[in-house]
Order: C-alpha cells, then sequence, then structure tokens
C-alpha cells in the first residue's frame, strides 16, 4: 500500500513538472535580408492570396493560419515551390507554395480567380 501511494505520488510530480516549450526563436535578421512582399489580396474563404514583391505579384497557396490584406512577408516569392516565409506582420513563420510569380496585377488576379472558383 505504501509503495503503490509513493509510486502514484512520484509518478504525478513528476508528470506534472513537465511542461513542452513551442517557443519558436525567429533570427528576423536573416529574414529581413529576403525578398518583401505585402499582401494586396487574400479571401479568407480561398487558401489563396496575391503579394505584391519588387519583382511583380505572385500567387501563393496558404497552408498556415489566415493571412489578411497589408500584411508584411519576407521569404523567397520569385520561385515555385513549397518553403517557410516569415510574416513581420504576425511575427509568425508560415508555410506556403508558391504557385507563380513575376505577375502583372491583372494577370495575378485572373489566376486567382482560377484558383478560388
Amino acid at each position: 500500500m505504501k509503495w503503490t501511494f509513493t509510486l502514484a505520488l512520484l509518478s504525478t510530480v513528476l508528470l506534472t513538472s513537465c511542461i513542452k516549450s513551442n517557443l519558436q526563436v525567429i533570427d528576423e535578421r536573416e529574414w529581413l535580408s529576403q525578398e518583401r512582399a505585402v499582401v494586396v489580396y487574400a479571401d479568407p474563404y480561398c487558401d489563396y492570396f496575391v503579394v505584391q514583391t519588387y519583382n511583380g505579384y505572385s500567387i501563393v497557396e496558404n497552408w498556415s493560419f489566415t493571412t489578411y490584406n497589408g500584411e508584411v512577408l519576407y521569404g523567397d516569392f520569385s520561385n515555385w515551390g513549397t518553403r517557410t516565409i516569415y510574416n513581420r506582420s504576425r511575427g509568425a513563420l508560415m508555410r506556403v507554395n508558391i504557385k507563380d510569380s513575376w505577375l502583372s496585377y491583372y494577370t495575378a488576379m485572373d489566376g486567382l480567380a482560377y484558383y478560388c472558383r
């Protein structure tokens, strides 16, 4: 009886003292040296949004949280594929898929209409 009580008490103390930390340390200097983009069109009912970069507009598929117009992002928006970008407006990392890049505004809007039927 003593052994069971002692074991239960010990396991309770050990298991409640364990804390999982989900803190991500983001080195802003590294991200701010990459390409800057501003979200110019985002629809909460569609997984795609359009960003404006120095090289034109890009269509981005969002695999993370919802983005809003005016948010500032940093990352590689000039090449296709899946990547992690930095949302400076929220101070968080996002997982996205770049569908198309170096577009004009009207071509980007047409592409967005195609993806968000």
